[in-house]
Protein backbone atom coordinates (compact mmCIF):
# COMPACT_ATOMS: atom_id res chain seq x y z
CA UNK A 1 0.00 0.00 0.00
CA UNK A 2 1.06 3.49 -1.28
CA UNK A 3 2.22 6.03 1.73
CA UNK A 4 -0.62 8.27 1.13
CA UNK A 5 -3.10 5.61 1.05
CA UNK A 6 -2.08 4.63 4.16
CA UNK A 7 -2.18 7.80 6.00
CA UNK A 8 -5.69 8.47 4.81
CA UNK A 9 -6.71 5.02 5.99
CA UNK A 10 -5.05 5.69 9.43
CA UNK A 11 -6.82 9.25 9.41
CA UNK A 12 -9.87 7.61 9.92
CA UNK A 13 -8.80 6.29 13.28
CA UNK A 14 -9.09 10.14 14.07
CA UNK A 15 -12.53 10.85 16.16
CA UNK A 16 -13.02 13.66 14.26
CA UNK A 17 -12.94 12.69 10.67
CA UNK A 18 -14.37 9.51 12.04
CA UNK A 19 -17.65 11.21 12.68
CA UNK A 20 -17.60 13.38 9.67
CA UNK A 21 -17.54 10.69 7.47
CA UNK A 22 -19.99 8.79 9.52
CA UNK A 23 -22.30 11.86 9.61
CA UNK A 24 -22.46 11.87 5.48
CA UNK A 25 -23.18 7.99 5.59
CA UNK A 26 -26.08 7.43 7.87
CA UNK A 27 -29.13 8.98 6.01
CA UNK A 28 -28.51 7.87 2.65
CA UNK A 29 -27.56 4.75 4.32
CA UNK A 30 -31.05 4.77 5.98
CA UNK A 31 -33.26 6.05 3.02
CA UNK A 32 -31.36 3.23 0.73
CA UNK A 33 -32.07 0.47 3.20
CA UNK A 34 -35.74 1.70 3.67
CA UNK A 35 -36.50 1.72 -0.24
CA UNK A 36 -34.71 -1.76 -0.20
CA UNK A 37 -36.97 -3.40 2.46
CA UNK A 38 -40.28 -1.49 0.78
CA UNK A 39 -39.36 -3.88 -2.63
CA UNK A 40 -37.74 -6.90 -0.82
CA UNK A 41 -41.62 -6.90 0.55
CA UNK A 42 -43.66 -6.34 -2.52
CA UNK A 43 -41.43 -8.85 -4.29
CA UNK A 44 -41.12 -11.62 -1.56
CA UNK A 45 -44.76 -11.20 0.13
CA UNK A 46 -46.76 -9.86 -3.00
CA UNK A 47 -45.32 -11.52 -6.30
CA UNK A 48 -42.89 -14.19 -5.61
CA UNK A 49 -45.13 -17.60 -5.77
CA UNK A 50 -45.56 -19.80 -3.11
CA UNK A 51 -43.03 -22.78 -2.65
CA UNK A 52 -44.22 -26.51 -4.02
CA UNK A 53 -43.71 -28.40 -0.95
CA UNK A 54 -43.65 -25.75 2.07
CA UNK A 55 -46.40 -23.31 0.22
CA UNK A 56 -46.16 -19.90 2.51
CA UNK A 57 -44.31 -20.66 5.06
CA UNK A 58 -41.19 -20.76 3.52
CA UNK A 59 -41.53 -16.98 3.07
CA UNK A 60 -40.24 -16.28 6.61
CA UNK A 61 -36.89 -16.94 4.67
CA UNK A 62 -36.90 -13.04 4.18
CA UNK A 63 -35.88 -12.92 7.71
CA UNK A 64 -34.48 -15.62 8.84
CA UNK A 65 -31.74 -15.93 6.09
CA UNK A 66 -30.57 -11.91 6.31
CA UNK A 67 -30.45 -11.61 9.74
CA UNK A 68 -28.68 -15.35 10.16
CA UNK A 69 -26.04 -14.40 7.66
CA UNK A 70 -25.60 -10.56 9.36
CA UNK A 71 -25.16 -12.42 12.76
CA UNK A 72 -22.42 -13.84 11.57
CA UNK A 73 -21.13 -10.98 9.49
CA UNK A 74 -21.39 -8.84 12.23
CA UNK A 75 -19.45 -11.14 14.85
CA UNK A 76 -16.38 -11.10 12.19
CA UNK A 77 -17.00 -7.49 12.09
CA UNK A 78 -16.57 -7.50 15.54
CA UNK A 79 -13.24 -9.47 15.88
CA UNK A 80 -11.49 -7.62 12.72
CA UNK A 81 -12.21 -4.56 14.43
CA UNK A 82 -11.28 -5.94 18.40
CA UNK A 83 -7.52 -7.03 16.69
CA UNK A 84 -7.42 -3.49 14.96
CA UNK A 85 -7.38 -2.42 18.44
CA UNK A 86 -5.33 -5.00 20.10
CA UNK A 87 -2.72 -4.14 17.48
CA UNK A 88 -2.97 -0.29 17.62
CA UNK A 89 -5.12 0.77 20.25
CA UNK A 90 -7.26 2.71 18.02
CA UNK A 91 -10.24 4.12 20.04
CA UNK A 92 -12.60 3.94 17.16
CA UNK A 93 -11.74 0.72 16.94
CA UNK A 94 -12.94 -0.43 20.34
CA UNK A 95 -15.84 1.47 20.23
CA UNK A 96 -17.38 0.35 16.38
CA UNK A 97 -17.02 -3.42 18.33
CA UNK A 98 -19.32 -2.14 20.93
CA UNK A 99 -21.70 -0.59 18.60
CA UNK A 100 -21.59 -4.02 16.25
CA UNK A 101 -22.53 -6.27 19.47
CA UNK A 102 -25.79 -4.58 20.22
CA UNK A 103 -27.14 -5.10 16.59
CA UNK A 104 -25.30 -8.30 16.25
CA UNK A 105 -27.35 -9.47 19.21
CA UNK A 106 -30.23 -8.38 17.48
CA UNK A 107 -29.82 -10.38 14.31
CA UNK A 108 -28.81 -13.38 16.32
CA UNK A 109 -32.39 -13.19 18.31
CA UNK A 110 -34.68 -12.64 14.99
CA UNK A 111 -32.37 -15.76 13.60
CA UNK A 112 -33.34 -17.76 16.04
CA UNK A 113 -37.13 -16.48 16.54
CA UNK A 114 -38.16 -16.72 13.11
CA UNK A 115 -36.11 -20.25 12.80
CA UNK A 116 -37.84 -21.98 15.28
CA UNK A 117 -41.35 -20.51 13.86
CA UNK A 118 -40.13 -21.79 10.24
CA UNK A 119 -39.26 -25.41 12.31
CA UNK A 120 -42.44 -25.09 13.74
CA UNK A 121 -44.54 -26.36 10.18
CA UNK A 122 -41.78 -27.48 8.72
CA UNK A 123 -39.87 -30.02 11.44
CA UNK A 124 -43.14 -30.31 13.46
CA UNK A 125 -41.24 -28.69 16.92
CA UNK A 126 -40.20 -24.86 17.35
CA UNK A 127 -36.80 -26.29 18.31
CA UNK A 128 -34.07 -29.13 18.20
CA UNK A 129 -30.46 -29.45 19.24
CA UNK A 130 -29.57 -29.56 15.72
CA UNK A 131 -25.75 -28.64 14.83
CA UNK A 132 -26.72 -25.26 13.12
CA UNK A 133 -29.66 -24.06 16.12
CA UNK A 134 -27.03 -24.62 18.61
CA UNK A 135 -23.78 -23.10 17.44
CA UNK A 136 -26.19 -20.05 16.64
CA UNK A 137 -27.66 -20.14 20.04
CA UNK A 138 -24.05 -20.31 21.02
CA UNK A 139 -23.40 -16.90 19.04
CA UNK A 140 -26.31 -15.52 20.51
CA UNK A 141 -24.52 -15.98 23.84
CA UNK A 142 -21.40 -15.17 22.44
CA UNK A 143 -23.27 -11.08 21.62
CA UNK A 144 -25.05 -11.06 25.09
CA UNK A 145 -21.78 -12.22 26.46
CA UNK A 146 -19.72 -9.38 25.47
CA UNK A 147 -22.62 -6.93 26.01
CA UNK A 148 -22.58 -8.10 30.08
CA UNK A 149 -18.74 -8.08 29.91
CA UNK A 150 -18.16 -4.68 28.56
CA UNK A 151 -20.98 -2.95 30.47
CA UNK A 152 -19.75 -4.35 33.48
CA UNK A 153 -16.39 -2.99 33.83
CA UNK A 154 -16.44 0.93 34.57
CA UNK A 155 -12.31 1.15 33.24
CA UNK A 156 -13.01 1.86 29.38
CA UNK A 157 -9.60 0.16 28.36
CA UNK A 158 -9.69 -2.39 30.45
CA UNK A 159 -13.07 -3.47 28.83
CA UNK A 160 -11.99 -2.69 25.71
CA UNK A 161 -8.86 -5.24 26.44
CA UNK A 162 -12.08 -7.79 27.60
CA UNK A 163 -14.37 -7.30 25.05
CA UNK A 164 -12.02 -7.40 22.14
CA UNK A 165 -10.45 -10.81 23.48
CA UNK A 166 -13.76 -12.08 23.93
CA UNK A 167 -14.71 -11.13 20.12
CA UNK A 168 -11.75 -12.54 18.77
CA UNK A 169 -11.93 -16.27 20.40
CA UNK A 170 -15.35 -16.26 19.59
CA UNK A 171 -14.91 -16.12 16.11
CA UNK A 172 -14.00 -19.24 15.97
CA UNK A 173 -17.76 -20.30 16.11
CA UNK A 174 -18.71 -18.81 13.35
CA UNK A 175 -17.42 -20.92 10.50
CA UNK A 176 -19.03 -23.88 12.90
CA UNK A 177 -22.24 -22.12 11.93
CA UNK A 178 -21.62 -21.77 8.54
CA UNK A 179 -20.28 -25.65 7.81
CA UNK A 180 -22.88 -27.70 10.47
CA UNK A 181 -24.76 -28.66 7.71
CA UNK A 182 -21.73 -29.92 5.35
CA UNK A 183 -19.93 -31.35 8.84
CA UNK A 184 -22.88 -33.13 10.51
CA UNK A 185 -26.19 -34.95 9.93
CA UNK A 186 -28.07 -32.13 10.69
CA UNK A 187 -32.06 -31.33 9.88
CA UNK A 188 -31.59 -27.81 8.92
CA UNK A 189 -31.77 -27.75 5.21
CA UNK A 190 -28.46 -26.99 2.92
CA UNK A 191 -27.83 -23.46 1.21
CA UNK A 192 -30.01 -22.34 -1.77
CA UNK A 193 -27.48 -20.23 -2.67
CA UNK A 194 -24.15 -21.84 -3.44
CA UNK A 195 -21.15 -21.34 -5.55
CA UNK A 196 -20.76 -24.53 -5.76
CA UNK A 197 -24.27 -25.46 -7.11
CA UNK A 198 -25.80 -21.97 -8.20
CA UNK A 199 -28.92 -20.74 -7.29
CA UNK A 200 -31.65 -23.26 -6.76
CA UNK A 201 -34.64 -21.07 -5.90
CA UNK A 202 -37.31 -19.07 -8.35
CA UNK A 203 -36.15 -15.87 -9.63
CA UNK A 204 -38.40 -13.66 -8.33
CA UNK A 205 -37.62 -15.82 -4.76
CA UNK A 206 -33.93 -15.08 -5.23
CA UNK A 207 -34.50 -11.24 -6.19
CA UNK A 208 -36.77 -10.58 -2.70
CA UNK A 209 -33.89 -12.50 -0.59
CA UNK A 210 -31.52 -10.07 -2.03
CA UNK A 211 -33.49 -7.23 -1.48
CA UNK A 212 -33.84 -8.26 2.33
CA UNK A 213 -30.30 -8.65 2.50
CA UNK A 214 -28.93 -5.77 1.55
CA UNK A 215 -31.69 -3.89 3.20
CA UNK A 216 -30.92 -5.32 6.20
CA UNK A 217 -26.77 -5.04 5.81
CA UNK A 218 -27.18 -1.14 4.87
CA UNK A 219 -29.58 -0.75 8.26
CA UNK A 220 -27.11 -2.46 10.37
CA UNK A 221 -24.23 -0.36 8.73
CA UNK A 222 -26.18 2.96 9.07
CA UNK A 223 -27.28 2.04 13.13
CA UNK A 224 -23.81 0.76 13.66
CA UNK A 225 -22.15 3.93 12.17
CA UNK A 226 -24.90 6.42 14.15
CA UNK A 227 -24.23 4.72 17.51
CA UNK A 228 -20.51 4.75 17.02
CA UNK A 229 -21.30 8.81 16.50
CA UNK A 230 -23.24 8.60 19.98
CA UNK A 231 -20.79 6.82 22.15
CA UNK A 232 -17.78 8.76 20.91
CA UNK A 233 -19.82 12.00 22.44
CA UNK A 234 -20.45 9.99 25.60
CA UNK A 235 -16.87 8.91 25.73
CA UNK A 236 -15.73 12.87 25.21
CA UNK A 237 -13.36 12.08 22.19
CA UNK A 238 -14.80 14.79 20.08
CA UNK A 239 -14.29 18.73 20.75
CA UNK A 240 -17.86 19.91 20.87
CA UNK A 241 -21.21 18.53 21.80
CA UNK A 242 -23.06 19.01 19.13
CA UNK A 243 -26.40 16.94 18.15
CA UNK A 244 -26.61 13.80 16.09
CA UNK A 245 -28.74 14.42 13.24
Amino acid sequence: MNEPRSKKLRSLASPPRFDALAAKLVKPLFMIAAILAVAAFILGFLIAPSDAVQGNHYRIIYIHVPTSWLAMIIYLAMAFWSLIYLIWRTRVSALLTQALAPTGLLMAFLSLLSGALWGKPTWGTYWVWDARLTSMLLLFFLYAGYVALVGSIDNEKRAAQAGSLLAIVGAVNVPIIYFSVVWWNTLHQGASISFNSGISMHQTMFAALMCATFALWLYCIAIVLWRTRWLLRDRGLLATKQEIH
